[in-house]
């Protein structure tokens, strides 16, 4: 066959992409495949104790039990009778056996202004406990603390506490695998920055691995989506601080009252707040970075229980909807809805998910014809909900033929490559 164009004119194709071929391969690389918790919950760092986990889940099964059971606690959070059987069996269980995936001990908003010496006392007890938890194996698969922003008057305060949580562990046995640290109230790429400088001397001065301390950013000011150049900062971030960034946390209440929504009208899903999280979105597509939703603050508790229960769950749904498969938890009677919603989205979402992966398995031809990257997103789909507990390893190679990490493969090809 004869073609016209000559060698070297792809040459100076290549050359003239170097560029954009060094930048996708690194400021890009995907999802990592590692396990991703549904929910973050927030306690104040002067009431988390080794059994906090064990405590709330306690709590919550009471509540599910003294409405008749999970079934009929998820209907009366309106689910659907035959949605609500389907989950009933998988949420008790998760509920006695890993009630908190996710655990951040509060050192801010939930904490306060106590003193130095009182904070200094917290933070170091806290890491205590959390060795603590980690060695009765009754810890969270993800824990660690929110410290303070970076703000002048909060910056030293909150320098001050990561630094004794952090060495404190160490001093008690190391960092646990799960390890999570949160940074608040991010108004400049700048204080991103920051972070990472104070995340290396820490890792320099405990001879840890480059790279092991890594954290969460806290979208909670319209600064940080808007800059005062007319540019995104948040959009900046990841290549401003490469490989240091785990999460984006969208701050549902600081957000909101930022912009002057009235109190009664702040919520996860006013406009406001969908335009925030939908740019969030595209700042982290592709780098790895996850995304977590806020909370509600408005807790089933009192009168107002069974709707504060409906709205949580509807809430979680939405969330999930939406392309973010974290959000925040404030409460233990958040945890019945958190993982009913959670478990009905992935369960009614399974059968079509399921038959269109085997349908691409075997090369067959189904009523949806799915390219490449929409396989991905079933086999990402089907992942998250055999990792949270919705789905069970077993039907999966039943009804789809692929074991988890053939799964793992499908939903995150890159991974599969560099490992080959």
């Amino acid at each position: 066959m004869r073609t016209a164009l000559p060698a070297t004119a792809l040459a100076g194709i290549d050359a003239g992409l170097a560029e954009t071929d060094a930048l996708l391969a690194t400021a890009y690389p995907g999802d990592d495949g590692s396990r991703q918790p549904v929910h973050t919950v927030y306690v104040p760092a002067d009431r988390f104790t080794p059994e906090l986990s064990i405590e709330w889940g306690r709590t919550a099964r009471a509540a599910v039990d003294a409405a008749g059971g999970v079934e009929a606690f998820a209907v009366m959070a309106g689910l659907d009778a035959e949605i609500a059987a389907a989950v009933a069996p998988a949420v008790r269980e998760k509920l006695e056996v890993e009630p908190i995936e996710d655990l951040r001990i509060d050192f801010e908003d939930g904490y306060g202004e106590r003193g130095d010496d009182v904070e200094d006392a917290d933070a170091v007890r806290a890491a205590e406990r959390v060795a603590a938890a980690e060695a009765a194996g009754v810890a969270p698969p993800c824990i660690g603390i929110r410290f303070k922003s970076l703000e002048a008057t909060t910056r030293a305060r909150g320098i001050r506490t990561l630094d004794l949580f952090v060495t404190a562990l160490i001093d008690h046995g190391g960092l646990p695998d799960g390890l999570a640290l949160t940074l608040p109230k991010v108004s400049t790429v700048a204080q991103v920055q920051a972070a990472a400088e104070v995340a290396a001397a820490l890792e320099r001065v405990h001879g840890l691995p480059e790279g092991r301390l890594r954290f969460e950013v806290q979208v909670e000011t319209p600064q940080l989506v808007l800059g005062a150049d007319g540019t995104s900062p948040v959009a900046r971030l990841p290549l401003a601080v490469p490989g240091r960034i785990s999460a984006m946390h969208y701050g549902t209440y600081d957000y909101s009252a930022s912009l002057q929504i009235p109190a009664r009208y702040q919520s996860m899903e006013h406009p406001a707040a969908d335009l925030a999280k939908g740019v969030m979105q595209l700042a982290v597509a592709g780098t790895g970075i996850r995304l977590s939703d806020g909370s509600t603050n408005i807790l089933p508790i009192g009168d107002r229980a069974e709707a504060a229960w409906r709205l949580h769950a509807r809430l979680v749904r939405r969330s999930l909807e939406r392309g973010f498969p974290q959000g925040w938890d404030l409460h233990a009677l958040q945890l019945p809805t958190r993982f009913i919603a959670t478990y009905a989205f992935y369960r009614e979402g399974y059968p079509d998910a399921s038959a269109r992966l085997r349908d691409a398995r075997v090369g067959a031809s189904g009523a949806v014809l799915d390219e490449p990257a929409t396989v991905r997103a079933l086999a990402g789909f089907v992942l998250r909900g055999l990792r949270c507990g919705a789905i069970s390893a077993l039907e999966v190679a039943a009804d789809t033929g692929i074991d988890e990490p053939a799964l793992v493969a499908l939903a995150h090809p890159r991974l599969h490559e560099e490992s080959r």
